[in-house]
């Protein structure tokens, strides 16, 4: 982390955005590369110099977007086997079969919230591809998603002491946390569309 800091420090602050921006459209091709500590960090140094919060996220969101678009894309283009093929210990024909069901029946919903889980986020836009979903509104509910999650990065990084470690500390914390209500707000999405369907079918009995 040091050395990482280090660099970011070293850098202008064009540079320091351009670092952000690709940090964040990396994560959706790369997925164990730890973007959101490098983006923590960069927006801790770039309030500590002459940045700004807003810029910070401007850099992030059009990285990310540009990143989830292009995956986006690959989906649509290529399809569930290559899904498949690239991620062949997560989309299982299971996991497709649910993440269809989800998106088919909690819309635009399933794609914002699933974008918060972690191990989940980046699946999110080649699914949204490979299913169907209309390119402008899978971008607006992955920037809607991103939005506030980058969003509460570049603040915490904004208003944070001088020392790094806390931050990310702060922000793994956040992650747990937000993490958490997405998923309870899908099991609660999950059982409410269920008690409905119940409910429908018993009133045509």
């Amino acid at each position: 982390m040091n050395d990482l800091l280090a660099w970011l420090t070293g850098l202008p602050d064009p540079l320091l955005y351009g670092a952000l921006a690709v940090a964040a459209f990396a994560e959706n091709v790369f997925p164990p590369l730890p973007a959101d500590t490098v983006i923590a960090l960069g927006a801790f140094v770039a309030a500590r110099g002459n940045g700004s919060w807003l810029g910070a996220w401007i850099a992030t969101m059009v990285g990310n977007i540009g990143g989830a678009m292009l995956m986006y894309g690959l989906g649509h283009r290529f399809g569930l086997p290559w899904l498949m093929r690239r991620f062949p210990t997560i989309v299982s024909p299971t996991a497709a079969d649910r993440f269809a069901q989800r998106f088919s029946t909690q819309g635009m919903a399933a794609v914002v919230v699933s974008r918060f889980l972690p191990g989940v986020r980046a699946l999110v836009p080649p699914m949204a591809g490979a299913l169907g979903i209309g390119a402008v509104r899978a971008a607006v509910a992955m920037s809607v998603a991103s939005g506030v999650w980058y969003g509460i990065i570049c603040l915490l990084a904004f208003r944070a002491g001088a020392n790094a470690e806390q931050l990310l500390a702060l922000i793994a914390s956040q992650q747990r946390t937000i993490g958490l209500a997405a998923l309870a707000l899908t099991i609660v999405v999950v059982l409410y569309l269920l008690w409905r369907r119940r409910r429908a079918n018993g009133a045509h009995q």
